[in-house]
């Protein structure tokens, strides 16, 4: 059954038109829940406890929260809008993907919408208990043979949300320099004869809050128990290399679901898709390791980079952190567009309010979430914390918006 509170079609224009004038091109966004059903919710995503199975028990639990997003979920059995973020204005609400193909110049910059036609990135937090399996997200030539886009990701563990450690605070990264392609060949030789063996190809990195990882196509990574901010491209493709995961027991169907059916089986494909310089680089954490660096600063705020770098020499997706100690106030004037969530504190953008939310409920709408359109971020956005603790705020950006854009490895020149 349709909500009678969701506009779409022709009248999505006309309340589109009213929010930005309203919100001087600022857009409130909506929580946007997605759930795995192979994977175990870590909890710290601020959900209410009873409302992370809302979609189901069948479907998994809620373990990722999407942030402006026009990429819907790859799930099985997904609710329509899985996936798709929606913006809220006079108690009617309407999805930024139909914001976007009614207006995309004004909302992402003519340029991004002459080429993409969409807002072509997103980002989620990302939250579980223990690790997921060791997988891949293919590139764009690969994604291709199935009609979709390849997936370069990054991750930034915004210490608001990491509390605790839980279950395994160390990510699989890579291949140890020295893997064959026949090693690999043989996990996937031994799927149903147990435990593959593919972490013993890998090694683990110990994952720090505060700072991040930029991490490329075809390159091998099992994310460990952070909750984690991760920008990357509007793609949900992936496959999985290892078929057990603290007991749980991962089909062939999830390393093969953006594989053309006819290379199923055909493991040499599967291997190919792997970027094997990348997996096997004996400077792995040199080329792909971030930490903060400063990027604009005043009285009482400082604005840094926390994701940063290029993917295969493109400029695909960026991020910033946004701190304001209490009673101070900035403008902040960006080249892009960009999404934003408040992690910490209150205060108020332009005329929107922020407030970080203690517990959410499922459907519930929340202050702490918006979309900063190219027209806003160009003039130049007021931000003031009205609290009594640091104002913070992850926003983060699409491709090719920033003149300069520090480089991986740049954290240690600065």
């Amino acid at each position: 059954m349709t909500d009678p509170n969701v506009v779409k079609g022709d009248s999505v224009g006309k309340i589109l038109d009213r929010a930005l004038d309203a919100g001087e091109g600022l857009l409130r966004l909506t929580p946007t829940w997605v759930p795995r059903s192979f994977l175990h919710p870590g909890r710290r995503l601020k959900l209410f406890p009873s409302d992370l199975y809302a979609y189901g028990a069948n479907r998994g639990g809620i373990d990722e929260r999407w942030f402006a997003s026009t990429t819907e979920a790859a799930n099985e059995g997904r609710v329509w809008h899985e996936g798709l973020s929606f913006c809220s204005f006079e108690g009617r609400q309407f999805l930024l993907k139909d914001a976007v193909s009614e207006t995309g110049a004004r909302l992402i910059g003519k340029t991004m919408f002459g080429k993409y036609q969409k807002w072509p990135v997103y980002s989620k937090f990302f939250d579980n208990m223990g690790p997921i399996p060791h997988h891949m997200h293919q590139s764009f030539e690969d994604a291709k043979l199935t009609g979709q886009e390849g997936k370069p990701e990054s991750y930034y563990f915004p210490p608001q949300y990491n509390n605790v450690d839980n279950n395994f605070c160390y990510t699989f990264m890579g291949l140890e320099p020295g893997t064959t392609k026949d090693d690999v060949r043989r996990c996937l030789e031994n799927w149903d004869k147990g435990e593959n063996g593919i972490l013993d190809l890998s090694r683990a990195f110990r994952l720090r809050r505060g700072t991040g990882w930029l991490i490329p196509p075809g390159v091998l990574h099992a994310p460990g128990s952070l909750c984690t901010y991760e920008p990357q491209w509007g793609s949900d493709v992936f496959g999985m290399f290892q078929n057990i995961v603290e007991g749980r027991y991962v089909p062939w169907s999830l390393l093969v679901k953006d594989v053309p059916p006819e290379k199923h089986q055909d493991l040499d494909f599967i291997i190919g898709m792997l970027d094997w310089e990348k997996n096997v680089d004996t400077h792995f954490k040199e080329s792909n390791y971030l930490e903060p660096i400063v990027a604009d600063q005043g009285q009482g705020w400082v604005d840094k980079w926390i994701v940063y770098g290029r993917v295969n020499g493109d400029q695909l997706f960026s991020a910033r952190e946004l701190t304001l100690e209490p009673g101070a106030r900035c403008t902040i004037r960006d080249a892009g567009a960009s999404g934003w969530i408040t992690v910490q504190g209150k205060g108020r953008m332009g005329r929107l309010n922020l407030q970080t939310p203690a517990m959410i409920r499922f459907g519930q709408e929340t202050e702490d979430e918006v979309f900063i359109t190219h027209e806003a971020a160009a003039r130049g956005v007021e931000i003031e914390n009205t609290g009594s603790e640091p104002l913070v705020g992850l926003r983060y950006f699409g491709p090719d918006v920033h003149d300069k854009l520090p480089s991986v490895g740049d954290y240690k020149r600065k």
